[in-house]
């Protein structure tokens, strides 16, 4: 899978410079965020809230990061860096078990996403008032989208999977459905897919769109070089 993780060596967004990743501090910030989101909205949680969950003055927390949406922004660096990491080479190895391969990319970025389903669903409800936050949001998706478009690309030309409408309009709309449902089950915003179904809900959508079936050739047909 396209990486969408911060390039080495970068300070990850909404960071303070010159802190080291492991800092006991950052992380403890970082943690108290994500516990408060499990139990009220971000727009509730306030700086106050961060600094005395993390044992630290206000004045510290500052040294840290900027504002409170830094935290949240530097949460959803994580997010989608694990996102990543666990999506690993499955894209290169479609040809072994296409629907396999696509239910087990699906499964991880569930997996991921739902591990921090709070997080996720914050920055869903500020992506429309923080820039800063959609300007991620779509940097990533985009990686995603590219990603997907290059393997529904690779299936076409090795057989597996028919022409049909362009790839990336294909990859858009696939990772967008992925987003809206994934959404509508962790927050419980119906109507939605119970989360026991919904991986094998997206796969057969998945599978319909690319291969117009939902059991794709597990090898090459005949023929194919």
């Amino acid at each position: 899978m396209t990486s969408a993780r911060t390039p080495t060596g970068a300070v990850p967004r909404g960071r303070r410079a010159g802190r080291s990743t492991g800092d006991d501090r950052e992380t403890a910030i970082l943690a108290t965020a994500e516990r408060l989101l499990r139990e009220r909205p971000f727009g509730d949680i306030s700086i106050d809230d961060l600094a005395r969950g993390a044992g630290i003055s206000r004045p510290t927390f500052y040294f840290y990061f900027p504002s409170k949406d830094a935290v949240l922004l530097t949460l959803l660096d994580r997010v989608t860096e694990e996102a990543n990491a666990a999506a690993g080479d499955v894209l290169d190895r479609l040809a072994e078990d296409p629907r396999a391969r696509w239910r087990e990319l699906i499964a991880r970025f569930h997996a991921a996403f739902g591990g921090h389903r709070d997080v996720v669903l914050a920055c869903a409800q500020v992506r429309g008032t923080n820039a800063e936050v959609r300007r991620l949001w779509a940097e990533v998706l985009e990686r995603w989208v590219r990603a997907v478009q290059a393997a529904i690309e690779s299936e076409r030309a090795r057989g597996a999977a028919p022409d049909g409408l362009p790839a990336r309009d294909l990859a858009i709309a696939l990772n967008s459905m992925n987003e809206r449902v994934w959404y509508a089950t962790f927050a419980g915003d119906g109507p939605a897919v119970a989360e026991r179904d919904v991986v094998d809900v997206l796969l057969d959508v998945w599978l319909t769109a690319i291969y117009r079936t939902t059991s794709p050739p597990v090898r090459p047909p005949a023929g194919t070089p």
